[in-house]
């Protein structure tokens, strides 16, 4: 029986122009740290993405977030690990900036309250390449109260990402359920579709930002707009 929904999202509960966002983000990232580490914009830029890469090819060895920063560390030095402090308060600050990059859906408040009406638990399964703080403020834009989800995925708690299927395994082992418990909600064919169902859980492709690198087939996937999920979350058994 159906307990668990899972959540993208960026994308899905939250609209955005992707290109836009990393754009304000990388923009803000750059004024902050550049004058403090004397670097130039596209040094700090490709640092940034060789240690995001590292977390995204993290086997469930170590932290997303340890291997963040020894990356960043071996381009940078060791030094460089006194100034997490304050990229912790850029995501505080500046990082809100990234806001006019998104839109709201109304959809999405109505979906959450729904589902937690009927009885289910939400899950925010993004992938976990941000600190807390800056997933928790990325839900806030959505419209969306953070403590409405039992678990929130984030590169402090979390050593795997999509599209490795361990990273659901690792949600699954965390929340104590089995796949058939679950519904994956994302719209990403490739990370939240095609990944999950390796993982042995249905999906729910959402269609208004869709990314589908790979142009896969998913005609035969439960697919439709945020508003379309809404009323297909009201059909859905009440959990017991």
């Amino acid at each position: 029986m159906l307990k668990y929904i899972f959540f993208d999202l960026d994308g899905t509960m939250l609209p955005m122009d992707q290109n836009y966002f990393i754009k304000v983000y990388f923009t803000e990232l750059s004024e902050r740290f550049c004058p403090v580490l004397k670097l130039e914009s596209e040094q700090l830029v490709k640092a940034v993405w060789k240690s995001t890469s590292s977390m995204i090819k993290n086997d469930g060895s170590k932290l997303n977030r340890t291997a963040f920063w020894e990356t960043f560390a071996k381009i940078y030095g060791k030094d460089i690990l006194k100034y997490i402090k304050d990229f912790d308060d850029f995501y505080v600050n500046e990082f809100n900036e990234c806001k006019k990059a998104v839109k709201y859906n109304a959809n999405m408040p109505e979906i959450i309250k729904t589902l937690k009406n009927k009885g289910y638990k939400l899950i925010a399964a993004t992938n976990p390449l941000f600190p807390e703080i800056a997933t928790k403020n990325r839900i806030g834009w959505a419209g969306v109260d953070f403590n409405d989800f039992e678990l929130i995925s984030t590169y402090e708690n979390f050593s795997t990402c999509k599209p490795n299927p361990k990273y659901y395994f690792e949600i699954l082992e965390k929340i104590k359920a089995e796949p058939e418990e679950c519904l994956m909600v994302g719209n990403d064919v490739d990370e939240d579709v095609l990944s999950s169902e390796k993982a042995g859980i249905d999906s729910y492709l959402v269609t208004d930002c869709i990314i589908n690198r790979s142009e896969s087939d998913f005609s035969n996937y439960k697919h439709g707009s945020l508003r379309d999920f809404l009323v297909y979350s009201r059909t859905l058994t009440d959990v017991k």
